[in-house]
C-alpha cells in the first residue's frame, strides 16, 4: 500500500492505529482492495519523496463502499499498525534484487495497492532485518 508521506505518513498510521485506506481511485488498486482479507499483512510504502518501504501494517476490516467516492465504484479496506521497520527498503534495493525483479512495485509503478507474492514478501522482510 502506497502513500505520499505528505498526504498519509507512516507517523499519521502510528498515531491513528487504525484507519480507513481511502481515496484510491484505480480499478486494478480497487480490485486488489477487494482481494484482501482479514489478518492479510501489507507493507506501508512512502512514495515520490521517499520511495521506501517503512513499516507494516494488518487489514482488520474487508472492503466496504469508500465513503469519499460519490459514484460508488470504489471501496476502502481498514488497517491496523503492526510494526515499522528497523532498516527501510528502499527502491533501488528492490530493483537492485533479482528475487523482486517481477513485483509490481517495478512493473506497474503507478499502482497504489499491489499483491506482492510470498517469495517477494520474504526477500523485502530479509533486506529489512540487515545492518547498514
Amino acid at each position: 500500500m502506497k502513500s505520499e508521506p505528505s498526504t498519509w505518513s507512516w507517523n499519521n498510521q502510528v498515531k491513528d492505529k487504525i484507519t480507513m485506506w481511502d481515496g484510491v481511485r484505480n480499478y486494478q488498486a480497487r480490485n486488489n482492495l477487494m482481494k484482501m482479507k482479514q489478518k492479510d499483512l501489507c507493507f506501508f510504502y512512502h512514495s515520490v519523496t521517499e520511495k521506501s518501504i517503512v513499516g507494516v501494517v494488518e487489514v482488520i476490516k474487508e472492503h466496504y463502499p469508500d465513503p469519499t467516492d460519490k459514484t460508488g465504484r470504489f471501496v476502502v479496506v481498514d488497517v491496523k499498525t503492526k510494526y515499522k521497520f528497523k532498516n527501510p527498503v528502499n527502491l533501488e534495493q528492490i530493483k537492485n534484487n533479482p528475487k523482486l525483479s517481477d513485483i509490481p512495485l517495478i512493473k506497474q509503478s503507478r499502482l497504489s495497492v499491489m499483491p506482492i507474492r510470498i517469495s517477494e514478501w520474504n526477500a523485502i522482510i530479509k533486506i529489512s532485518e540487515k545492518q547498514r
